[in-house]
């Protein structure tokens, strides 16, 4: 068979599971209403959670930085790619977290599986959470180390594996902060506590949390208290803070392992400074701008409730990360397209991103919503589902 028709042999095969996925095309800024097709829709699928995306101050000082410092950065940071912007967001973001340090990626794939290959090798142990991100699960295989999965979110079960006896010269807990198609949140006091009785040092992936939790945005950890306690916090520029990018924030000593070991750093063009001068408003926005994330949690909460109030079956809210569960793909899909139909994109979420027969629609709503929109899109998602029923 030749290598075309054996490729298009298995996007068939990908066809007839409904698990075969197609690109769209916004023709517009990311916001509460995007251009798809020449028409406009409401977006409830963006992790663009504050807004930011689209906000005229990061796009302003994205301009400053594009002037001021170039369109590229010219190579990787040990090169001559680590730029005085670069220097003030790691310091700006360090402070933010209430860390020592803080290292750029260029984004949160790159930062789990740099980290986790960087800290971890063969003979060491790393415990992860069954539901973890990709990027965490790939990191985990690049590191060599041993892999013990424990069963989501269960503490007893993670207690029960630490308790057995392990000749690893290192053992880390590593966990998203808030899972990401769920929005379900990690026992985070929790896994510290455990780590710190099993001498094992505890990571957490706050991509979804950052920006969202906390006072001040700063994440899970630290508006639970807990953010001295862990080793590892990853964040990403580019969901609740509208740019793109990512970080690592720790101790001193991490920062500087990382900078010597982490491939993916080392061997990465640094980020644009346009992209840091963005981030940079942003993240002043997410400190100085409460309000933004009690509009974003409002928004969650409005729209959960609409679904719940006609009778679907919600998941309890956690963050504002709202799924409606649909199980299987090919219905999954049926609901995404009549609620595409009526105005609103919401793409169905398949295996493998989500396990088999648990296949849905993932709904995000932004803080930039209204309640007007909100009320819209529930009522078209409500009857999406009750259309989908009946075909």
């Amino acid at each position: 068979m030749l290598p075309a028709a054996e490729l298009a042999h298995e996007l068939d095969e990908l066809a007839s599971r409904h698990l075969r996925r197609f690109r769209r095309t916004i023709g517009s800024v990311q916001g509460p209403e995007v251009e798809l097709d020449g028409r406009r829709v409401l977006c409830l699928c963006s992790n663009n959670y504050l807004g930011l995306a689209g906000d005229a101050r990061l796009i302003e000082a994205s301009i400053a930085a594009l002037r001021e410092s170039g369109a590229g950065s010219g190579a990787s940071p040990l090169i001559s790619g680590h730029m005085a912007p670069h220097a003030a967001l790691e310091r700006e973001i360090a402070d933010w977290l209430g860390c020592e340090a803080a290292l750029l990626f260029g984004s949160g794939y790159h930062a789990n599986i740099g980290v986790l290959a960087a800290l971890l090798r063969a003979g060491d142990e790393v415990l992860s959470d069954e539901l973890n991100h990709a990027s965490l699960i790939d990191g985990c295989r690049l590191s060599r180390a041993e892999i013990r999965i424990f069963r989501h979110r269960d503490v007893d079960d993670l207690a029960r594996q630490l308790a057995r006896p392990s000749r690893a010269r290192r053992r880390l807990i590593v966990s998203d902060s808030v899972f990401s198609m769920d929005g379900d949140l990690a026992a985070v006091r929790e896994m510290a506590e455990l780590a710190e009785r099993h001498g094992a040092w505890l990571m957490l992936d706050e991509a979804h949390a950052v920006g969202v939790f906390g006072d001040d945005g700063a994440g899970l950890a630290a508006a639970l208290g807990a953010g001295a306690r862990v080793t590892v916090r990853m964040g990403t520029l580019g969901k609740a803070l509208g740019g793109y990018g990512a970080f690592v924030a720790g101790s001193r000593e991490l920062i500087d392992v990382l900078v010597n070991r982490a491939r993916a750093y080392v061997y990465s063009t640094a980020l644009p400074p346009a992209v840091v001068g963005a981030a940079r408003a942003a993240v002043a926005i997410a400190r100085s701008e409460p309000e933004r994330r009690a509009a974003l949690w409002r928004n969650a909460r409005r729209l959960h409730e609409r679904l719940a109030g006609a009778g679907i079956a919600m998941q309890p809210l956690e963050s504002p990360i709202v799924p409606l569960m649909v199980g299987d793909a090919a219905h999954a899909l049926r609901v995404a397209e009549r609620a595409l139909e009526n105005g609103v994109l919401a793409p169905a979420i398949r295996p493998p991103t989500v396990p088999p027969g648990t296949a849905r629609l993932r709904l995000t709503p932004l803080a930039t919503h209204t309640e007007e929109q909100i009320d819209r899109a529930a009522d078209v998602l409500i009857r999406a589902v009750e259309e989908s029923r009946t075909a």
